[in-house]
Parts: C-alpha cells; sequence; structure tokens
C-alpha cells in the first residue's frame, strides 16, 4: 500500500477526531464554562451546539437544575444546653455559573459544610421549645443567612427545611409526662368550669321556684312520677306538710 495515501488516511482521521471533539451540545438545563489558554471567557456557553478550539479551550459543565441536598444528622446544643440531633435539606441552584466554578473550588461540596455550619450556628442560639415550635421560622433564618454567605458564589438558596429532631430518650420522657400534666390540667378546669356554670343554673332555678311555690310541688310531683317509673323497689317519700294545706286549702 502506498506510504502517501496511508499518511493521508491517518492525517483525515487526526482531522476528523479533532473537529469531533471540539464540536459540544448543551441540553437546555447545562451552561459551559471555558477557559481559553487558562483565561477565564466572558460569556456562558450553551444551550445547543458550540465549537471550541481544539487544546486551547477548557470548558466545565454547570447544571442549573434545582439541587437537593441532605445535610448530614448535627449534634446541637440548645440554649438551655439541651442536647438534640437534627438534620436537615437544602434547595440550591447555580444562578451565575462562572462564579460558581471560579469564585470556589467545589460549589456543591462548599455549600454542604456551610449548610452543617449554620445548622448547628443557627439553632444553638434557640431554646427547645423555640426548635420544637417554631420551625417555619427557623428555617426561614436558615435560608436567609445560607443565601447571604453563597451569594458571592453565584449560588441561591431557595430553600431549608429541617426533617426530624431527636430528642434523647430521658428528655422525651420528662416531655411526655408535661404533656399529660397539662391534659389533667385543662381536664380539671374544664370540669370545674362545668360545675360552676351547673351551680348558676341551680342557684336561678331555686330562685324562681322560691318566688312561685307552686312551681316547687309541680316539681316534686314531677319527681314521684319518676320514682314511680321504677317498678323494682319501694320507695317511701315524705310529703311536705306545705303541700298537704295547699290540697286542703283548695278543696
Amino acid at each position: 500500500m502506498n506510504p502517501f495515501a496511508i499518511g493521508l488516511a491517518l492525517a483525515v482521521a487526526f482531522a476528523a477526531m479533532i473537529v469531533l471533539n471540539s464540536v459540544k451540545v448543551l441540553p437546555e438545563y447545562e451552561r459551559g464554562v471555558v477557559f481559553r489558554l487558562g483565561r477565564l471567557r466572558p460569556q456562558d456557553y450553551g444551550p445547543g451546539i458550540f465549537f471550541l478550539i481544539p487544546v486551547a479551550d477548557r470548558m466545565i459543565r454547570v447544571t442549573l437544575r434545582t439541587i437537593v441536598h441532605d445535610v448530614p444528622t448535627q449534634d446541637i446544643i440548645t440554649k438551655d444546653n439541651v442536647s438534640v440531633k437534627v438534620n436537615a435539606v437544602v434547595y440550591f441552584r447555580v444562578m451565575n455559573p462562572r462564579k460558581a466554578i471560579v469564585e470556589v473550588e467545589n460549589y456543591q461540596y462548599a455549600t454542604s459544610q456551610l449548610s452543617q455550619t449554620m445548622l448547628r450556628s443557627v439553632l444553638g442560639q434557640h431554646d427547645l421549645d423555640e426548635l420544637l415550635s417554631q420551625r417555619e421560622k427557623l428555617n426561614a433564618k436558615l435560608q436567609e443567612d445560607l443565601d447571604r454567605d453563597t451569594d458571592p458564589w453565584g449560588i441561591k438558596i431557595s430553600k431549608v427545611e429541617m426533617k426530624h429532631v431527636d430528642l434523647p430518650e430521658s428528655m422525651q420522657r420528662a416531655m411526655a409526662r408535661q404533656a399529660e400534666a397539662e391534659r389533667e390540667k385543662r381536664a380539671k378546669i374544664i370540669h370545674a368550669q362545668g360545675e360552676m356554670q351547673a351551680s348558676e343554673q341551680l342557684a336561678a332555678a331555686a330562685e324562681v321556684m322560691g318566688r312561685n311555690p307552686v312551681t316547687l310541688q309541680l316539681r316534686y310531683l314531677q319527681t314521684l312520677t319518676e320514682i314511680a317509673s321504677e317498678k323494682n323497689s319501694t320507695i317511701l317519700f315524705p310529703v311536705p306538710i306545705e303541700m298537704l294545706r295547699a290540697m286542703g286549702g283548695s278543696r
């Protein structure tokens, strides 16, 4: 075979490989950060098809989709000296791909470490009761602080949510006893309020009956009727003299 033809074929194949490697295609949710001879290009590349200079250009892909990061469980000492374990989830996305590559070495790892530190710092400034009852407020505080610190990296923290707050077993038992005592307290208060309302109604009824003796006699007869419905027992019921006098006076 002709050596010239072999050399030409190899040259064509090499040129084709270089051209293919210089053609890049990025989807809608990705951008390319390009360095030309070590210098950052002034614009982002993509989406779609574009060409890079072989050897001279180096491209780093950056996704623009929201990244869901699970913050590992952190040991936290609350303001009232209670040890708890808390984990969370952070939602963030890259808003400026060039900053995310140039301003920090690894933006995902940096955001993860900052999230862990911020979780311990913010929650450690609050009592246990606030940690359990004001989750939305603390989530908003975490989101605000993280977003402020990651803004120089071109990253937007869209949401932070605490997932689990694990209490020591002794604290769980103490809170269970406290909740039980609180329920008993409410039950006693409700019962006392019912007794007070019933006594007020009885006092009002007694006052009405006292003003009209006939009403008292009718109530007396109604009670006799109710007792008489029980046929399995014999009941001796005294008849007030006032009633006999009233019945005698009515003849």
